[in-house]
Formats: structure tokens, C-alpha cells, sequence
């Protein structure tokens, strides 16, 4: 039977060893997705025309009929 001590030291390595691999590990990423990003830079996207503003002319096309069937239709809703 080992002692508490001998565990704990124990468990103490485990812990740096695990700790230090996983350092390693996220490192190694880091570099290598810094070496993938210079390899292959991002694609420079093509300046577009801004869009033009939507005229109001759309609103002046609706159906005053269905513009009063849908408020009519809302107030029924709301006085139930």
C-alpha cells in the first residue's frame, strides 16, 4: 500500500505531464494554421456597387383595399 504523499506526487506528475501535452498540442496548432494562412491567403473580395435604396414607389403600389382588410383583420385579432 503507497502512501498519501506518493499519491499526491503522483497525481502531481499526471497532471503537469497532461497539462504540458495539451500546451503542446494547441501550440502546434497555432503554427500550423499560421503556416496554412500564409500558404493559402484569403481571397480578396471585389469592391460591388452599393445598392441603390429602394424607391418608394413599392409602397405607393399596394391595394388600398388590402392595406384595409389586413388593419381590419389586425383590429379584430386584438379585440378578442
Amino acid at each position: 500500500m503507497t502512501s498519501i504523499s506518493e499519491q499526491l506526487s503522483d497525481a502531481l506528475g499526471i497532471m503537469i505531464m497532461g497539462m504540458g501535452l495539451v500546451f503542446i498540442f494547441l501550440s502546434l496548432l497555432i503554427v500550423g494554421i499560421g503556416i496554412v494562412a500564409k500558404l493559402f491567403p484569403a481571397p480578396v473580395a471585389m469592391p460591388t456597387p452599393a445598392p441603390t435604396a429602394p424607391s418608394t414607389s413599392a409602397q405607393a403600389t399596394l391595394d388600398p383595399k388590402l392595406v384595409s382588410a389586413i388593419t381590419s383583420a389586425i383590429h379584430q385579432y386584438r379585440a378578442k
